[in-house]
């Protein structure tokens, strides 16, 4: 089963920057796509960044703000984040689409995973 646990939430003054990080683990195969989403205050879940085949996309809210990056030795990905703003509050959860080995004769299945969250507060 592949596992994702992020860090480096916490509180934070307006301006400020935090940066979380999402390591996955277990028997993973390939990683087609990794990136973070948060859920704010009566919000839906929206895709704050991610990293497909390379390439990095980012709401267009933190456009500027957020920088992206994976180590694809670790298969760690991380979200710096700057300028912190108090409507970035919320709680950011790691996603990836991720082809895991699911049977001792070396069967992979691709599927959606998602980390526990981990919240992020920036006060005005």
């Amino acid at each position: 089963q592949v596992q994702l646990v992020e860090s480096g939430g916490g509180s934070v003054q307006a301006g400020g920057s935090l940066r979380l990080s999402c390591a996955a683990s277990g028997p993973i195969f390939s990683i087609d796509e990794m990136g973070w989403y948060r859920q704010t205050p009566g919000n839906q879940r929206e895709r704050v960044a991610e990293i497909t085949d390379g390439r990095t996309t980012y709401l267009d809210s933190v456009k500027g703000r957020f920088t992206v990056s994976m180590d694809n030795y670790r298969n760690t990905l991380h979200l710096q984040m700057t300028s912190l703003k108090a409507e970035d509050t919320g709680v950011y959860y790691c996603h990836t689409y991720a082809v895991a080995v699911v049977t001792s004769l070396g069967d992979r299945e691709g599927r959606d995973y998602w980390g526990e969250g981990t919240r992020v507060t920036v006060s005005s």
